[in-house]
């Protein structure tokens, strides 16, 4: 069976999906959890449509080549030079680069520089009262909880607490510094940015995922622009980036 760039490559594509779907948690970085099944069944099926039209084409070929061994006339399928034009070009095999690329070395989770382009809020429609806190301090919330507590909550139901947030570091050219994450939909392609700004501790590198934990800053009036997610920190941490590193709705 002769290799072809059309089946190198759906091989290539296939086994790029098996690797981050199957075979690690790699798929959490482009699409939810719950795609996942569907992530392998479409890696499955590209390489078996690779071998099928390998097998296909050579037995196509190989007919082709016993008929005209019997019928002893080559000019459909070479040129009065001997040029076979049933073969692909060689810089077809170019295009398997891509391919594997994507196998071996699969693009990182969305970070700093998409959450800078694409910050949204996600909150409640309007203004109004949240549910209490868990008891106990530090509490844990998610990006989006906090920010929805902090420019909606007309209750400040945050007020007095110690929070605990996770998130990867983005910095603004003027030094000011966040924790976000991304929330996904579906997949990373509708990814929208959560960012919470910190204050009274040092920015580490950009990328780099912390855990701060410390106090809600009130800076306006529920609902209006002046309202933004703040957090007074009192320890920042650094931390592995987690095999999901996506919020979801």
């Amino acid at each position: 069976m002769r290799p072809r760039p059309q089946g190198v490559l759906l091989i290539l594509c296939g086994a790029a999906l098996l690797r981050i779907a199957l075979f690690s948690e790699l798929y959490l970085r482009y699409v939810k959890e719950g795609l996942r099944p569907y992530l392998v069944v479409s890696g499955v099926a590209l390489i078996a449509l690779a071998l099928v039209g390998m097998v296909g084409r050579d037995h196509e070929e190989k007919e082709e080549a016993e008929e005209d061994e019997h019928e002893h006339d080559h000019g459909e399928k070479e040129d009065e030079h001997g040029h076979d034009h049933t073969r692909s070009p060689r810089i077809a095999w170019l295009l398997t680069a891509p391919a594997l690329a994507l196998l071996l070395f699969p693009p990182p989770a969305l970070g700093s520089y998409s959450a800078g382009r694409e910050e949204a809020r996600v909150a409640a429609q309007g203004t109004g009262t949240f549910p209490e806190l868990p008891a106990g301090d530090p509490v844990d919330l998610t990006l989006g909880a906090f920010a929805s507590r902090a420019e909606w909550d007309t209750g400040a139901s945050m007020k007095g607490r110690t929070v605990r947030l996770t998130g990867f570091v983005t910095r603004d050219d003027d030094g000011t510094w966040y924790i976000a994450r991304l929330l996904v939909t579906c997949c990373a392609a509708d990814a929208q940015a959560l960012k919470v700004r910190i204050r009274g501790a040092d920015a580490p590198e950009a990328d780099a995922w912390v855990t701060v934990t410390g106090a809600w800053r009130p800076t306006g009036k529920p609902g209006s622009d002046a309202a933004r997610p703040v957090l007074d920190a009192a320890s920042v941490k650094r931390v592995a980036a987690p095999s999901d590193p996506y919020e979801k709705r």
